[in-house]
């Protein structure tokens, strides 16, 4: 510890001048009295014989003049030990909490970082908490995590330590995690920090997960670490932390990390190397710094590497967009292959117009909503559960639409589309009455909840994901239904020839029930994966109804596979078209485009062949 001394030069009234006053004596030169001035017995006579009180007066007047206050001994000096933690005064000064010589922080019971924790100044507990940040011991990460989860806990009696919250309102040990009290017990109360505090501490805990067994987690460290504010100190630490490092992605990204800091140094040596280490780097603030580099470096071989850097970052970074919206175009297809596959099967092998299609999706997703309400802390199981349960919500009201409306209006073409459109209008306005008109937000499950980030400039969510691969495995399975089961046979024998098909004992009459309530129930599937993406409201259906059909019609009536390419098109050409146009100017080309294709194909990309086609 740094000692510090302190040097008391005030003038101090000896006990013999003052007991002559007390008694109105004149004041007699002595030797005690030479702490006063240099020798009283200099003084003229005069002033030697007056009266106490105007004496008293000249002495304090003299003991005020520079070198009067001088002591033919030095003065007692007062040291003392100065504490990295203490406030500074004016004649103190505190060592730096990443000091080499500061004493580390400690957080056993009772040790000076804690007790400094309890103080009341603010400043002296974020000395402590600095110094706890900048030298961790060995056994604080848990004490450090818990500060960032807001979970850490200080005692101050009968001795000075730190615990850990739970879950279940215990405090733990940060050393031994055994229970040593509750959160509701008076003597425990939360560390408060502050933004500043935060920040200073982000980088700690991502500098202790880079050392984690967990490739997840050292990686995940690592990209933090990009957007987290280093200072010096962290930066030396890092240097000396990357021999360590056994995983090659996380220290090219830790190289990287520190390059990017030394492009803005004064030396062209060190600019030079660091444009070197930044080769390939798609971090955005990278990017920017060598634009700058690349166009006002006062070194013209740091310049022009820049540039050629650059340059083949630009390039690597149009690849990576490309892949991003195409499988941003693929999710899309998938939403709109969810939404019109229940469609092809009404439209394309029924030939019935189903304006109440889209409904049949909200009552898909509102289904979803329903069964969290009733699972609200196994989302999970709530949404597989949502699956089948939608299917047979949506296939049973669709079952019962055919038989109390749709079967009277075989053939009717025009008179179909009105009746669905008017049924549609009051699924909507039922929807309000029982749910409210406002949108219902469905929780993602854990698994749902997170992206795939193969880079800074490639991230995919993981509910697009799971939809594409959801969508795809409800095709092959209605493919297989159709193909490879009896009932899928009937369905293929009604659509291409209904006389023969009752001839041969086919009740055309359930099968067009059962064949419209397939299709709904698809519907109602594709509103659950909808509801994972977006509110769930009463104009759910709405916003993909006129999107359906034309991914129908542009596939061909009656074609799954046509459905399949033309709803993947679709996705596709629009999310290459919003870059360059926006989203709604997108939409509109493409429905310019799907009109030309209709134009010089009236049957779609790939319509039916054979007699069904000709009828």
């Amino acid at each position: 510890m740094p000692r510090i001394e302190r040097r008391t030069d005030t003038t101090v009234w000896p006990t013999a001048a003052r007991h002559a006053i007390c008694r109105k004596e004149p004041i007699t030169p002595t030797a005690r009295h030479r702490r006063i001035g240099p020798g009283l017995s200099g003084l003229p006579p005069a002033l030697s014989n007056t009266t106490p009180i105007v004496m008293a007066l000249v002495i304090t007047a003299l003991a005020a003049l520079p070198g009067w206050a001088q002591a033919d001994s030095p003065a007692p000096t007062t040291t003392q030990t100065a504490s990295p933690l203490a406030a500074p005064t004016e004649t103190q000064s505190i060592a730096s909490a990443t000091d080499s010589t500061a004493t580390t922080p400690s957080i056993t019971p009772g040790s000076p970082t804690i007790q400094a924790l309890t103080s009341d100044s603010f400043m002296t507990r974020k000395r402590a908490l600095d110094a706890l940040m900048a030298q961790p011991p060995a056994d604080a990460t848990p004490t450090l995590r818990a500060l960032a989860d807001g979970q850490l806990y200080l005692q101050a009696k009968p001795v000075a330590r730190l615990g850990i919250g739970t879950a279940q309102n215990d405090i733990l040990d940060p050393i031994t995690q055994q229970p040593i009290g509750k959160t509701t017990d008076a003597g425990w109360k939360t560390v408060p920090i502050n933004n500043a505090i935060r920040i200073k501490l982000r980088p700690r805990l991502d500098m202790i997960d880079l050392l984690s067994p967990s490739v997840d987690t050292r990686r995940a460290a690592a990209n933090d670490l990009f957007s987290a504010r280093l200072n010096s100190a962290y930066l030396k630490e890092l240097k000396a932390l990357r021999p360590k490092l056994t995983d090659p992605a996380v220290a090219e990204q830790i190289k990287q990390l520190i390059a990017s800091h030394e492009l803005v140094d004064a030396d062209p040596a060190v600019r030079r190397q660091a444009v070197e280490d930044v080769a390939g780097a798609l971090d955005p603030e990278i990017h920017h710094k060598l634009e700058r580099i690349a166009k006002s470096d006062p070194d013209p071989t740091v310049k022009a590497l820049a540039q050629k850097t650059l340059q083949s970052i630009d390039t690597q970074i149009a690849g990576w967009n490309f892949a991003q919206n195409l499988v941003f175009g693929l999710s899309l297809g998938s939403v709109l292959l969810l939404a019109a596959i229940g469609l092809a099967i009404t439209f394309g092998v029924m030939g019935v117009i189903n304006m109440a299609h889209g409904e049949l999706m909200m009552i898909g997703a509102y289904t979803t909503w329903l069964l969290q309400q009733v699972l609200p802390n196994h989302l999970t199981l709530a949404l597989f559960l949502a699956i089948p349960t939608a299917f047979l919500v949506a296939g049973g009201i669709g079952v019962l639409i055919e038989r109390g409306l749709i079967r009277f209006l075989y053939g009717r073409p025009l008179e179909t589309l009105l009746a669905t459109f008017g049924l549609s209008l009051m699924l909507q306005q039922a929807a309000r009455i029982i749910f409210s008109p406002l949108n219902r937000a469905v929780a993602l499950p854990d698994f749902m909840s997170n992206s795939w980030v193969l880079n800074p400039v490639f991230a995919v969510t993981y509910n697009r994901l799971y939809i594409l691969i959801f969508s795809l495995t409800v095709f092959l399975a209605l493919l297989l239904v159709l193909k490879r089961s009896t009932f899928g046979l009937r369905i293929r024998a009604v659509a291409q020839n209904r006389a023969m098909a009752r001839a041969c004992g086919v009740r055309s009459g359930w099968i067009d029930a059962l064949t419209f309530g397939l299709g709904s129930g698809i519907a109602g599937i594709a509103g659950v994966a909808l509801s994972q993406i977006t509110n769930v409201g009463p104009n759910l259906g709405q916003s993909y109804i006129v999107d359906s059909f034309m991914v129908v019609v542009l596939g061909g009536v009656g074609n799954l596979w046509g459905t399949l390419v033309s709803a993947m098109g679709i996705g596709v050409l629009n999310k290459f078209l919003e870059p360059y146009s926006g989203a709604v100017l997108a939409k509109v080309v493409v429905l310019v485009l799907v009109i030309l294709v209709i134009q010089k194909r009236p049957r779609g990309l790939f319509p039916q062949k054979g007699r069904a086609a000709e009828e």
